[in-house]
């Protein structure tokens, strides 16, 4: 099985949101579809601009907590190294 660290944006150098989890596309969704109450929700954050995958939760779960202690601006050059536009990596993985 694999897990997920992922950042969510509200919009090109907007709001970000850290998470972990096990289903990227079915959590993506749910924060798309504002489903869950949060702060993904009060501030709209639902565009997937990065993720990492691993093959264990421990590791992941460690990856997340790490990045979450992370400067704003460091999360930002770890987007753009990979996703220098902010687009939505949802339709590439909602296949």
């Amino acid at each position: 099985m694999a897990y997920y660290v992922y950042l969510l944006a509200s919009k090109k150098y907007g709001t970000l949101y850290l998470g972990v989890t096990n289903n990227i596309v079915r959590r993506t969704y749910e924060h798309k579809s504002k489903v869950i109450a949060g702060f993904s929700k009060r501030y709209s954050v639902s565009r997937l601009v990065w993720f990492e995958i691993y093959d264990d939760p421990v590791t992941a779960i460690t990856r997340e907590k790490e990045l979450k202690k992370w400067r704003r601006e460091w999360k930002i050059r770890l987007i753009e190294e990979k996703n220098p536009q902010w687009i939505d990596l949802y339709p590439q993985i909602a296949v």
